[in-house]
């Protein structure tokens, strides 16, 4: 499979929603396969939370794309006969602006500095990559989770640039109780030692305790009782592979290992930039009802839920069908079985991949 990794420059800045202006920002781009002569062929992938430019295949350092199941030859999403596009969000931590990245006024690294973003911003910075490759217009834009959220802000915000939207494990906007939990996972951050108010990089420490307890947190609502009961019961952890000696359940012992590896990669403002993202996330924005703010949407959409998400559950999506369905907006909407929670956005299925290659070439 044909990759490209890079890093492009936007000199000409871009003022944010918050009204915040950043004067210059950098995106990292990954792209796959190759843009036809129409540029007709063109599709792109908007990353979750923690996700990043890197969305298939095996990068340099050996790491998996994070919808491999979904994005390669011959796949749900074939790099063989599309060009696809995933970039790394401004306020992420993997080579796109963020809070690590050194701010020209200073001559420090941003930290608690760098501005709140919003998935509007997201949505426009990415606009900005597609006429700086002169793409006319987006042949498919998806994503699950907070990337489903932004493919649904392409549709309503630039009509006549995608073609066709895939929504994925996602909603309209968060419910009260997602603002709740993100809002403990973004405390345990804050009130670590090493926190230093958003500054630990001048302190050259991590607040390291923080970012594991809110991934272990967030972790749980990523996987489906039914999955979890399946992979680890109430069986014990031996203590020859402990992460923690306090550990005595395996699903413990996993919850460390993850929220471990994730506070060894992830930076903690950018955890909180991204929730806060999340949370703020309302499609219908200043209209009187999501049915008004779908009025303009010419793109097709694909909708897309799973019964073990409870993250988002089905009727999340449900929602926004609804209202497409009230606009007279081309759509279709699907619950699948998918086990792994709301993480099965994330999984091959032979239904879930079959839907997703119908629909890109209906």
């Amino acid at each position: 499979m044909k990759s490209i990794t890079e890093l492009i420059n936007f000199n000409e800045g871009i003022v944010l929603e918050s009204g915040k202006r950043l004067d210059a920002f950098d995106l990292m781009v990954e792209t796959y396969g190759e843009l036809n002569e129409s540029k007709t062929n063109a599709i792109l992938l908007c990353h979750a939370f923690s996700g990043n430019h890197h969305a298939a295949g095996k990068n340099e350092d050996q790491n998996i794309g994070w919808w491999d199941q979904i994005v390669g030859p011959n796949k749900a999403i074939n790099t063989d006969e599309y060009y696809v596009v995933c970039c790394n969000n401004i306020g992420g931590c993997s080579g796109s602006s963020g809070p690590t990245s050194i701010n020209p006024n200073t001559k420090k690294a941003y930290g608690s500095d760098f501005p709140i973003v919003s998935v509007s911003d997201w949505v426009n910075t990415q606009k900005m990559l597609m006429d700086k490759l002169n793409i006319p217009q987006w042949h498919f834009v998806a994503g699950g989770s907070l990337g489903g959220m932004q493919a649904l802000q392409w549709s309503i915000a630039y009509p006549d640039k995608i073609k066709k939207a895939g929504i994925f494990a996602a909603a309209a906007k968060s419910s009260t109780q997602n603002i709740a939990m993100n809002e403990v996972a973004r405390e345990s951050i804050r009130k670590d030692k090493n926190f230093h108010d958003g500054n630990y990089i001048e302190h050259n420490v991590i607040p390291k305790n923080g970012i594991k307890t809110a991934r272990m947190l967030g972790h749980i609502t990523y996987l489906s009782e039914k999955h979890m009961d399946l992979r680890f019961g109430r069986k014990f952890q031996d203590d020859a592979s402990k992460i923690d000696k306090e550990v005595d359940f395996e699903v413990e012992n996993y919850l460390q290992y993850k929220g471990e590896k994730f506070s060894e990669s992830f930076d903690a403002n950018s955890y909180i930039i991204m929730t806060k993202a999340m949370d703020g996330y309302d499609a219908a924005g200043k209209k009187d009802s999501l049915d008004d703010a779908l009025k303009e949407i010419k793109a097709e959409l694909l909708i897309v839920g799973f019964y073990s998400d409870w993250l988002y559950p089905p009727e999340r999506g449900k929602e926004i069908q609804i209202a497409a369905i009230n606009n007279n907006i081309k759509s279709s909407y699907v619950v699948l079985d998918g086990e792994h929670g709301h993480d099965s956005f994330l999984f091959h299925s032979e239904q879930y991949s079959k839907i997703i290659k119908k629909f890109i070439r209906s």
